[in-house]
């Protein structure tokens, strides 16, 4: 059985290292805040080519924060992909501003500009930006058109670890399955706005910037210094593992090409990716994961329901039909296996079940 993922790999390469910093922290005392989370910040900040970050608690606070910390709340709309994880959504409507979704490019998965300039209106403050699957959206082209239309551009950056963030202010998650994923849950924002990086660090500290001196309603969300340490030894790594990703994705990339009906991730010109996410699609999807499973391949689907149609958006007033490419993406995407930590003879086991299961014979039950 080769799985979708074991995040037992990458602690077992690891592990001593790891174990090391983990100690490191427990002979320090201090369990909240403090050296370790401040040298994480740094470094990550440096790696990702920014001045400033701020350690969050989650992926979700990190990029409830940064709305918050661009002043974006009741009365505000703000554009986000119509296909992505809630996530992005549930942090606009935390700070109780209207989403308003965009439907991606089909061939990208990320959002179209040409749509995302067409849905700007009067109440729109800011267009939330995904680099799914780890591939980067087109940020000069939606750049510029933020910068036209006065509106703010940022980045949910959660599965994009180590791409280039073209210097806009950006929301990380730490999520163990991420590129530079934690031993739990865990987040940041990188900025190069210091009074921005100001406010979210007061925003996620109670509403402080003295301790008891609690200036605006804020909320505990602090990254923990054992996940600090930890993000600080993978993160040394990190080049390192992306690097393995790209190499696998291009042997996918190449060898599963042509297959009747398996659609192949396209990489825009002048993009890049991480390869969070090699996300193939199929119209007779479960069927092809079913045969897979069966060839002891493990996969994952991201994300069977978009969030238009989920119960928590149910009175927003958007019904099937409203967003037709995401949905197709619902129906027809399948996750292959893709981490740093495969081998190369799983690759070829990999390859070979996929080009064995992904003709279906005729007649066969999507």
């Amino acid at each position: 059985m080769i799985p979708f993922l074991d995040l037992r790999e990458a602690s077992a390469e690891l592990g001593p290292e790891m174990e090391r910093a983990i100690e490191r922290v427990v002979q320090s005392g201090r369990y909240i805040l403090g050296p370790e989370v401040e040298a994480f910040e740094e470094e990550f900040a440096g790696y990702c080519g920014m001045r400033y970050c701020v350690g969050t608690g989650n992926g979700l606070d990190a990029l409830t924060l940064l709305l918050r910390g661009f002043g974006i709340g009741v009365g505000d709309d703000v554009i986000v992909p119509s296909n992505t994880y809630i996530a992005t959504w549930l942090a606009v409507s935390a700070v109780g501003a209207g989403v308003v979704p965009v439907e991606p490019d089909p061939v990208t998965y990320n959002l179209d500009p040409e749509r995302v300039e067409a849905a700007i209106g009067p109440r729109t403050r800011a267009i939330v930006a995904v680099h799914l699957f780890g591939q980067r959206a087109a940020m000069e082209t939606l750049g510029a058109i933020a910068r036209r239309r006065g509106v703010a551009l940022v980045a949910d950056a959660a599965q994009a670890h180590g791409a280039d963030l073209g210097g806009y202010s950006s929301a990380f998650s730490f999520y163990p399955s991420k590129n530079l994923g934690a031993l739990g849950d865990g987040g940041a924002v990188v900025t190069d706005d210091g009074a921005l990086a100001g406010r979210i660090r007061q925003l996620a500290n109670y509403g402080a910037r003295e301790k008891y001196l609690h200036e605006v309603r804020g909320v505990n969300s602090r990254l923990d210094p054992l996940q600090a340490a930890v993000l600080r030894v993978k993160l040394k790594h990190l080049d390192q593992w992306n690097l393995r990703r790209l190499r696998i994705a291009a042997r996918y990339l190449d060898q599963l090409d042509g297959i009747p009906g398996l659609v192949l991730p396209g990489v825009d010109d002048g993009g890049d990716s991480v390869w969070h996410i090699f996300a193939v699609r199929h119209p007779q999807r479960d069927w092809l994961a079913r045969r897979l499973r069966e060839k002891g391949i493990g996969t994952m689907i991201h994300y069977p329901v978009p969030p238009h149609l989920s119960g928590a958006y149910r009175d927003a007033g958007f019904g099937r039909g409203s967003f037709p490419i995401a949905e197709e993406m619902a129906e027809e995407e399948l996750s292959l296996p893709l981490h740093p930590h495969l081998t190369g003879k799983q690759v070829d086991e990999i390859i070979q079940s996929v080009c064995l299961a992904a003709c279906p014979p005729a007649g066969a039950a999507a």
